[in-house]
């Protein structure tokens, strides 16, 4: 895994070397094991490298007969192309997947990036087409971010290092300020920033060098394209067969490969299956908190490790680490984006970085194969529905109220859900309920100044999300749910496994977003998905000789929940207080102090709208204020940690 820049000089000028090195420090963290340039006129590429495959000769950027690469990912099925390029008579100087991509571009241009198996992000160089090529991976894995000035283009790896560059202001975006209240994420190309945006997963783009000129094309997506004529059985051993392959693939790796292990079914089925390929027995990590059972999946991750003879190594995430590493944890993260989970994420991957350099985790579960609760929640009330009204909104009935009621016992955990869901709208039209099932300014809106929510458009917000939910090929219900999820949602939590894995210059690999299983899966009838309403239905006939029945029968699906809520009210009051009623956070005019501190007093446990005041803020603060007060458009940092936000809640907080 590795961080990359360039700089692509649209008047013809010379890139300044100093001034490419020193957006690419920002990605130290990216790349501690190897650095390297290439100047070409106008255009400056610079790598940070964190060697995982061909350790002694993968040296980057790469050049080979006119075309040099700097590459950020990993390519699992290079073995494999390399063989058939050789067949075409290529000849390899190296045993990377860097070369396989430079020589397979060679073979076949842009559109080499759809034989490609793996997470990517890269920037190529054509030197005889006087043309820079832009690609980013299926599902968006790995991050690729732009800035366009009228003399300029910079591409990075992450926004920090775009900050460096004297001409790149840290603004806010208004829009996508509305969009992260909306949903705790920003939608499309756009992010938090003002200007910056980042290529979509799925897509590459070819730039003229010379003129600046830009053609975006959009490579892959979901396919949604419904396969009637195989049976269940076919697409239950397809499904098993892909998974298998797909851990084979990612285990390989020239350093040490161990796995997260939460317990729940996704990260036990890919430690299942590496746990066998391992030529000894494989590291994997967990982490808990000690606050109630609620809060700690840990006895399931123990018996899963027993089970394969796996080496379990667990660790307690702090509320003291909590106050000292937030600032820190922003600042790798360049935006806010996702739930509290983010917090002992971190804390496991940097456990994980002590042991491993690879580690292999289960996320993307839950988008493939539909296992998120609101899903359930969600055909229910379509049930309910044509129960009533003897009516069906889809082609075909994917359940029916008798068939789904076996499987309502997931729901006991999530009745405060279930009522804030029917206060209002019962039986409105589909993508009204999803949205009011994903939208997080509900419970929010209430915490806004009446100035700032006369300026939030939330009709607005919600024709945007209509965009994406309502795609021609997503027939049904079921389709349209897990299709916006994988579009908008995957990539956010996505942007979490890479920055918290990086910040520790840990390798994270996710087996289970294979773009080949993503295919399979979209193909299936959505009646074999969801049968009876059952989450990860198709899944758990692949894998139900392989986890331990436990680990089926769980009923209390947690996502690596955080206790806040008490946090916000206890010791670290004051580290809440500090930020959230401060003086900037008043004057900046989004929050209404007083209705703030009523959320202090009476969040709920697993909420998520303290996290994301909480989050919003200290990222005014470390990137826009700073910047509004220096001058500058970057950040101070001393290694990994940021130096201008001042923690005194962390000196009350423990005095």
């Amino acid at each position: 895994m590795c961080g990359i820049v360039g700089i692509l000089q649209l008047d013809g000028s010379q890139v300044d070397l100093r001034l490419l090195r020193h957006m690419a420090d920002a990605l130290n963290h990216r790349g501690p094991d190897d650095e390297g340039a290439f100047l070409d006129g106008p255009l400056g590429l610079y790598h940070k490298r964190l060697s995982i495959i061909d350790l002694t000769t993968g040296h980057q950027p790469m050049e080979v007969d006119g075309f040099t690469i700097v590459f950020n990912g990993e390519i699992y099925n290079y073995v494999e192309l390399r063989d058939e390029l050789r067949a075409k008579r290529h000849t390899f100087r190296t045993t990377s997947d860097t070369e396989v991509i430079l020589r397979l571009y060679a073979e076949y241009g842009p559109e080499c990036v759809r034989r490609l198996n793996g997470m990517f992000a890269f920037l190529l160089y054509d030197r005889r087409r006087g043309r820079l090529f832009a690609a980013r991976d299926h599902l968006g894995i790995k991050p690729l971010y732009y800035h366009i000035r009228h003399n300029c283009l910079l591409f990075a790896s992450e926004i920090k290092a775009l900050l460096r560059h004297p001409e790149v202001q840290a603004e806010p975006d208004p829009e996508s300020i509305n969009d992260y209240l909306t949903f705790q994420y920003v939608l499309g190309e756009r992010t938090l920033f003002r200007g910056i945006g980042k290529l979509l997963p799925g897509h590459y783009q070819v730039i003229d060098c010379s003129t600046g000129q830009r053609r975006t094309t959009r490579y892959w997506e979901p396919g949604f394209k419904i396969d009637q004529h195989h049976t269940e059985e076919y697409f239950v051993e397809e499904v098993q067969r892909l998974v298998e392959d797909a851990v084979r693939l990612q285990m390989r790796s020239d350093v040490p490969v161990g796995a997260y292990l939460s317990g729940g079914l996704d990260s036990s089925v890919v430690t299942l299956l590496a746990a066998k390929l391992s030529g000894s027995p494989l590291k994997t990590f967990n982490g808990a908190f000690r606050d109630g059972p609620e809060f700690d999946e840990s006895p399931y991750a123990r018996e899963v490790a027993g089970h394969c003879g796996a080496e379990l190594l667990e660790v307690v995430p702090t509320e003291d680490e909590f106050v000292d590493l937030m600032p820190t944890i922003l600042y790798h993260m360049d935006e806010p984006v996702a739930g509290p989970g983010l917090f002992p994420q971190f804390i496991v991957s940097r456990l994980a970085a002590r042991h491993v350099k690879v580690c292999l985790g289960g996320q993307g579960g839950d988008e493939i194969f539909g296992g998120y609760v609101r899903y359930l929640v969600a055909y229910f009330e379509q049930a309910i529905k044509g129960a009533i009204y003897d009516t069906n909104e889809e082609a075909e009935h994917v359940v029916t109220f008798a068939s789904i009621v076996p499987n309502l016992h997931f729901l006991r955990q999530y009745v405060p859900m279930l009522q804030q869901f029917w206060r209002s709208g019962m039986f409105e039209d589909m993508d009204r309920r999803y949205f009011r099932l994903i939208d997080r300014s509900g419970g929010a809106i209430s915490l806004l100044t009446p100035e700032f929510r006369a300026r939030y458009d939330g009709e607005a917000l919600f024709s945007r999300f209509q965009d994406v939910f309502n795609h021609p090929r997503t027939l049904s219900y079921y389709n349209k749910m897990t299709n916006y999820d994988l579009v908008t949602g995957l990539p956010a939590l996505l942007q979490v496994e890479d920055r918290v894995s990086m910040a520790s210059s840990l390798e994270s690999r996710v087996p289970l977003l294979d773009h080949r299983l993503v295919d399979l899966v979209t193909s299936m009838p959505p009646r074999l998905k969801f049968k009876g309403g059952e989450l990860k239905f198709i899944l758990k006939r692949a894998v139900k000789d392989l986890v331990p029945t436990s680990i089926f029968q769980r009923k209390d699906k947690m996502g690596f929940p955080v206790p806040l809520h008490s946090w916000a009210r206890g010791r670290s009051r004051q580290f809440f207080s500090d930020i959230l009623l401060s003086r900037s956070c008043r004057e900046r005019g989004i929050f209404d102090a007083e209705e703030v501190r009523k959320l202090m007093d009476y969040e709920t446990a697993f909420s998520r709208r303290l996290w994301g005041l909480l989050n919003l803020e200290l990222w005014f603060r470390m990137f826009i204020d700073e910047a509004t007060a220096t001058g500058r458009s970057g950040i101070r940092c001393r290694g990994d940690r940021p130096q201008h936000l001042a923690h005194t809640a962390q000196t009350r907080y423990r005095s």
